[in-house]
């Protein structure tokens, strides 16, 4: 196989069928999420309330994190991600029928958003393991050597799944309106259920299985607590989307602030993807490892920059320009940061060490989400999406700051010890 080829990791078959059951269940995940926000505040016209949908996903998200990376590191990946992906189906069927007149008939508004929250609940328990499982199948997929590249595809298809899903979201909430437009999210993840059916079972590599739960979770916390590198990453990230949450607001700045109607709030929704994405396949040439720690200070503080101007914006293009660049800065994040998971994660910890990461950066999505809901609530929305904005931009200078071995970081060596191992076998 070539040095430097852009397309490795597409050259595996099992891999690219793992493509497209990611891509599936992120578009799915993206479009639901977005017609719920938008039938919530419809609803209620309350931005705490977009906050409370984040906050019913993080919660199980959250309490269940742990043990979920304990069970993925004891059972089998394949059919767990299957079983993951009919519990999201469960969740989508839900919504389906709670967001039908025919079915709800006289139920109260309040009725209809409590079980919408509830549905919510549940699909939070879906992600708690979900996320482990994906990483921890991303790895029995291909050769190490190649996890950089795999990891640049990886991130781009689910990337293109999250501008894909509100782009159409917005548009389906126009023309079929919100209870069909969850008819189509039920059939997306069937067909991610059919496709993942073509992925063989995979060997399970963890030594210790049948370790009692406490032990292997103390495990797995200790390796990410001492594994300086992956704390910093994690930590950076988490602070970051926490507090440039501001995609949580979009349906504001869309209804009230831009009036721009849902056409304008699907197209401010994918612009950050449209960014992510493009900066992903540019990657995949244009490799990040080298001085990696740098180049992930540097991106996550012009996104700081970015939720700045957005906030600012009452333009709508100046809006959909900063989000665009946001999804630029956040793409070269998550590239670098998912590397250095898969690079310095042992395969029989994968799991847990994934479940951390979910409970420090991918629940911070949903607690972001509350956090500028809150604000939103207490200082105006405009006010709370600058403070979120600047609080990022304070975290990168501190970390830069206090981490000189970060700002060092160089994935280079790490990808070199794989192929020398595997020349030596």
């Amino acid at each position: 196989m070539k040095n430097n080829d852009p397309y490795a990791a597409l050259r595996f078959r099992e891999f690219n069928i793992f493509l497209l059951v990611r891509f599936a269940m992120v578009f799915a995940w993206s479009m639901q999420f977005v017609v719920i926000e938008w039938e919530v505040y419809s609803l209620t016209k309350d931005p705490l309330s977009l906050g409370i949908i984040g906050l019913m996903e993080v919660i199980p998200a959250v309490g269940l994190a742990l043990f979920a990376g304990h069970v993925v590191d004891q059972k089998e990946k394949r059919g767990l991600l299957l079983w993951c992906i009919l519990g999201f189906s469960v969740v989508s069927l839900g919504l389906f029928l709670i967001t039908w007149p025919e079915v709800v008939g006289d139920l109260s508004t309040q009725s209809v958003l409590y079980s919408i929250y509830a549905l919510v609940f549940l699909g939070g328990v879906v992600r708690a393991f979900i996320g482990p499982t994906i990483f921890s199948l991303f790895s029995l997929l291909i050769p190490k050597k190649i996890y950089p590249n795999a990891a640049t595809w990886s991130s781009s298809v689910w990337q293109m799944g999250t501008v894909v899903g509100p782009a159409i979201a917005g548009l389906s909430i126009h023309w079929i309106g919100v209870h069909w437009s969850m008819c189509f999210v039920f059939f997306c993840s069937l067909v991610a259920v059919i496709a993942l059916t073509s992925i063989p079972k995979k060997p399970i590599l963890n030594p210790k299985l049948g370790e009692p739960v406490l032990k292997s979770l103390k495990e797995g916390v200790k390796f990410v607590l001492s594994t300086k590198i992956i704390l910093g990453a994690i930590s950076l990230d988490m602070i970051a989307v926490l507090f440039g949450g501001a995609v949580a607001l979009l349906p504001i700045f869309a209804q009230d602030i831009l009036k721009v109607g849902p056409e304008g709030f699907g197209v401010l929704r994918a612009a950050p993807a449209v960014g992510a994405l493009l900066i992903m396949f540019t990657s995949a040439y244009f490799p990040l490892n080298k001085n990696a720690g740098l180049k992930l200070l540097g991106a996550i503080f012009g996104f700081g920059v970015c939720i700045i101007v957005f906030g600012l914006s009452t333009w709508f293009w100046i809006s959909v320009i900063a989000l665009f660049l946001s999804g630029v800065t956040d793409g070269i994040s998550m590239i670098i940061r998912q590397t250095i998971l898969q690079l310095r994660t042992p395969d029989h910890m994968r799991g847990r060490v994934a479940s951390v990461n979910s409970m420090f950066v991918g629940s911070s999505n949903e607690l972001g989400a509350f956090e500028s809901g809150l604000t939103a609530k207490w200082m105006g929305t405009v006010t709370a999406v600058v403070f979120g904005g600047s609080m990022t931009l304070l975290t990168v200078v501190f970390t830069g700051a206090i981490s000189p071995a970060f700002r060092k970081l160089d994935l280079r060596k790490d990808i070199e010890a794989y192929e020398r191992d595997e020349q030596s076998t």
